[in-house]
């Protein structure tokens, strides 16, 4: 899970990404870079959030209308500063590139870059290969009979990127002194979103990974594309799509669980509203274990807007009981268990007048090693409730997701192999109540019928690629286990 923006024709192009980057930090807090291009890359990047990495006189240095933004939430690679995106490759032509993603045979393209001799990788992130095997498939349009940069030749080499490159990942970049370019793998599991703005030259175009981030920056966002396209928009600003593979359409679901800002549209629909239908349909669930709650109290943020419909389709009152430290980031993406369990006190602290003697029904949008909400039900007992109900806007989670989302290891859920009363019993609930699967989905879905399938694969271990094996799974395990995930 990152977040990327990518601007081209506007004059103040680091500014409207700077801002973008603002808008979308909640997608990664442990990196974030911007390249601009005016003749020659100008490159800012660091460890950190976006509003401590960069200063006036970097603004004043990174010129261009054409740039690229991102702020990252690691995955593949080490988490430093040299797995910062966006990348670049100076052959051919000069290529910049961000991702949001994760490419699953990353080891395998790794290691037949090295053999080919053709490509050197300077760090761990995964974007880094995607470059170089789009760069690779772009380079003969480079030589003598090339005839130099077309859109034939960036169509061609988006279609190789698709026949080599294996996972989920949507994609933007520039190639110097042509233009923006963008495109997502088949299966569109990863949002992207464009926009456009007029202009005293003309049209600004901007793409990014969420509608949010153009919203911020006063772009006026265009209906979805739909997976397997390449589009590029040249420095005239016309807008040039073709579709080289064919759609195979399952959008994440948890984005609109958690990741994703209530205030934005991905594929068309508002995750506000998903969210108010996911709350609406757990109080029907929550109905049906016949349990008896005084007041209902969410975990900011992801799960306000759910835990509020929830409430009112109950008849019970609505309490922001838990206060949150707005300075303390995400601990869902903090990178180790010993982090996430430090950060939760630090975070959260309890309104004790609205826990004291009651029963008390906690909403959050999911529980995964059950870390977080031990310690949540600790701070509602310390506080003086009767009884905790813990409830989740998601299923239980008990596969990792190998599309970008550094969940856990399977050893690590505390649903797998374990009763609904046993996970109350271990984070010290009275009773636990989760969203059913289908309710999720249609939660989403009935906004647009047309949607299809999407991927639920860490509830249902039902990868949409079909290419996900034992081996592989064991081997992401391992990996993270190596880096204290």
């Amino acid at each position: 899970m990152c977040g990327f923006i990518g601007v081209t024709g506007s004059q103040s192009a680091v500014s409207e990404i700077y801002d973008g980057l603002i808008a979308v930090q909640h997608r990664g807090q442990d990196a974030a870079g911007i390249i601009t291009y005016d003749g020659r890359f100008h490159i800012k990047k660091g460890e950190g959030l976006v509003r401590d990495i960069f200063s006036a006189a970097n603004f004043r240095r990174l010129n261009g209308s054409l740039g690229v933004g991102h702020v990252r939430y690691p995955t593949v690679g080490s988490g430093g500063g040299e797995d910062a995106q966006p990348f670049t490759v100076n052959y051919p032509f000069g290529i910049v590139m961000a991702h949001n993603g994760n490419v699953v045979n990353y080891d395998e393209l790794r290691g037949e870059l090295a053999q080919q001799g053709l490509r050197h990788l300077y760090s761990g992130c995964d974007v880094e290969v995607l470059l170089n095997v789009f760069a690779t498939a772009l380079a003969p349009s480079a030589g003598e009979r090339g005839g130099g940069f077309g859109l034939e030749a960036y169509y061609r080499a988006v279609e190789q990127v698709y026949r080599r490159v294996r996972g989920a990942y949507s994609v933007v970049g520039f190639v110097a002194g042509h233009g923006l370019f963008a495109f997502r793998d088949p299966y569109g599991i990863k949002p992207i979103a464009m926009g456009r703005r007029r202009t005293a030259e003309g049209v600004a175009h901007a793409v990014a990974s969420e509608s949010v981030v153009l919203t911020a920056i006063d772009y006026e966002v265009l209906p979805p594309d739909p997976p397997g396209q390449a589009l590029f928009i040249d420095l005239e600003g016309r807008v040039h799509r073709r579709q080289v593979a064919e759609p195979k359409h399952h959008p994440c679901v948890f984005e609109y669980v958690y990741f994703a800002r209530p205030d934005s549209y991905l594929e068309g629909i508002s995750v506000y509203q998903s969210r108010l239908r996911m709350g609406q349909r757990l109080a029907e669930t929550f109905r049906e274990r016949r349990l008896d709650a005084d007041v209902v109290i969410p975990v900011p943020d992801s799960a306000c807007t759910a835990a509020l419909a929830l409430a009112q389709q109950l008849g019970l009152p609505y309490r922001e009981g838990l206060v949150k430290n707005r300075y303390v980031g995400r601990t869902f993406i903090m990178a180790s268990d010993g982090e996430r369990k430090r950060s939760v006190r630090r975070k959260l602290n309890t309104i004790d007048e609205e826990f004291l003697g009651k029963n008390v029904l906690l909403v959050d949008d999911s529980i995964v090693r059950g870390t977080t909400s031990r310690k949540i039900v600790e701070l509602a007992r310390q506080a003086g409730a009767h009884k905790v109900f813990f409830a989740s806007t998601s299923p239980p989670l008990v596969h990792p997701c190998v599309y970008g989302i550094d969940m856990s290891t399977r050893r690590e859920f505390v649903a797998r192999d374990r009763s609904h009363q046993e996970i109350a019993e271990h984070i010290g609930a009275d009773a636990v109540i989760y969203q059913e699967l289908d309710d999720l989905l249609v939660s989403v879905q009935s906004a647009r019928p047309d949607l299809g399938q999407m991927c639920a694969a860490c509830f249902s271990g039902e990868y949409p690629t079909r290419d996900i094996t034992p081996g592989m799974l064991l081997q992401i395990e391992q990996e993270r286990i190596g880096q204290g995930h």
